[in-house]
This record gives C-alpha cells, sequence and structure tokens, in this order.
C-alpha cells in the first residue's frame, strides 16, 4: 500500500507565502512523475504544476513565475513554494504521483488535500 501525505497548507494573506509538502510512504519501486492539482469550490480540478522524477517542470499559466515545485528523490517528496499568493489560489491543494511497487504494479495515488486560503 502506497500513500501520500501533504502538509504545509494554512491561511495567509495577499501577496505572502506558503510551501507545501508531499511525501510518499508505503512499498515503492519507484515513482515518475509527481505534481499538485488544486479545487476550489463550485471549481473542477485543476493542474498546478507537475515534476517528472529527472527533474523536468510543467506550470499553469495562472501560477508560472510565482510557484516553484521541486522534488528530493531520496525522501519520495514533492514540494511547492507558493509566492506572491493571490486570493484566487484559495482552494484544496493535492498532491499526486505515479508509483510503481515492487512487483511492477503502477500505482496513481492522489494526498488527501490541504487547504489553502488566501486573504485579500
Amino acid at each position: 500500500q502506497v500513500q501520500l501525505v501533504e502538509s504545509g497548507g494554512g491561511l495567509v494573506q495577499t501577496g505572502g507565502s506558503l510551501r507545501l509538502s508531499c511525501a510518499a510512504s508505503g512499498t515503492i519501486f519507484s515513482i515518475n512523475a509527481m505534481g499538485w492539482y488544486r479545487q476550489a469550490p463550485g471549481d473542477e480540478r485543476e493542474l498546478v504544476a507537475t515534476i517528472t522524477s529527472g527533474g523536468r517542470t510543467n506550470y499553469a499559466d495562472s501560477v508560472k513565475g510565482r510557484f516553484t515545485i521541486s522534488r528530493d528523490n531520496a525522501k519520495n517528496t514533492v514540494y511547492l513554494q507558493m509566492n506572491s499568493l493571490k486570493p484566487e489560489d484559495t482552494a484544496v491543494y493535492y498532491c499526486n504521483a505515479g508509483m510503481m511497487t515492487p512487483n511492477k504494479v503502477i500505482v496513481n495515488s492522489w494526498g488527501q488535500g490541504t487547504q489553502v486560503t488566501v486573504s485579500s
């Protein structure tokens, strides 16, 4: 069984910063892409940023230049540094990872979500 555990959400004022972390645990052979998604009330879940095992990154246009995704492969952890936060960044942020177990089963896992609220 593999799972993702997020931390780092909270309440911040406009222009502030937060850093989200997501650690994968369980019986993992390898982790491919990891990423962050978010979902605001009444909206669909949307991609925020992804990072491959080799470090290649991809960002939503709305967060380019403000958010930075990174990962520590030794710790099976992905981070999202969020700067210059805006009220429209308010959402539940979910971690996602594509993983392979030792018996070569591909697992696409989601974290439980962490709330980020940006006050105006």
